[in-house]
């Protein structure tokens, strides 16, 4: 492949200088769980980060994918944009990077529909076509989430369905692979990683953990990789997240 280490390192970086690679202390955006995928082809590479939390702007709770990849899949088409200069833009900004959203939850009823920051009482959230009774107070300290107040809040219970329903929060393959060419292979899956403190100014590139992925990329063999770093990808590890 033609692709460097380096050169996957300096696409991760510019999308941090950007603000396109995930930030976990996003201020906007109450983590609950993450998950990141490798994928890789004889001639391309791709890396996918998923991220499901609750930002009380947008009002109900997603998972962001993050692609980072040499050739993209399945790009916005120019009709979803003013002009030709606007798509144009779009493409020339954003390279090889890619964000989609997916909705695991499938129904508002169990959020307070006066202040969605809170949970309506007595409701059902339906995630992925089961239905979620919203749970006791002492189940949040059993799944290791303290409550700031008496009633659990919308983000909360996004803590507690990851602790409880990873898989159904975080993406099936069909949507992890959404920008990722058909033809790639998935090589590596990591639940719990080092990730950079982007706002504080730390790049991929000095990742030690980054350092081995885009080897990875690069080689396509996992035979090197060890995720050996101290794991910081849980929630309790960025406590600015949703905080603004």
């Amino acid at each position: 492949m033609s692709w460097s280490k380096k050169a996957i390192l300096g696409v991760l970086d510019q999308c941090a200088e950007d603000f396109t690679f995930p930030v976990l202390d996003n201020g906007y955006v109450y983590l609950a769980a993450t998950r990141l995928s490798v994928y890789h082809s004889d001639t391309d590479w791709a890396l996918v980060i998923e991220v499901f939390g609750f930002s009380p702007r947008a009002g109900l709770p997603d998972v962001q994918i993050y692609t980072f990849s040499s050739k993209l899949h399945d790009r916005d088409p120019p009709s979803n944009y003013v002009s030709q200069d606007a798509y144009e833009n779009y493409l020339n900004n954003n390279p090889h990077n890619e964000s989609r959203f997916v909705f695991p939850i499938e129904n508002s009823a169990w959020q307070d529909q006066e202040d969605l920051e809170r949970l309506s009482d007595n409701a059902v959230c339906v995630l992925r076509g089961i239905e979620v009774p919203l749970p006791e107070p002492a189940a949040y300290a059993d799944a290791g989430i303290e409550l700031e107040d008496e009633a659990p809040l919308t983000f909360e219970f996004c803590r507690y369905l990851a602790k409880e329903h990873r898989n159904r929060v975080l993406c099936t393959e069909r949507e992890r692979r959404v920008s990722v060419l058909p033809n790639m292979t998935l090589l590596l899956q990591l639940e719990d990683w080092c990730h950079p403190d982007v706002v504080a100014g730390e790049l991929p590139s000095a990742s030690p953990t980054f350092q081995q992925l885009a080897e990875v990329l690069e080689t396509g063999s996992t035979a090197s990789f060890s995720n050996d770093a101290v794991a910081n990808t849980h929630w309790r590890n960025w406590p600015e997240g949703g905080t603004l």
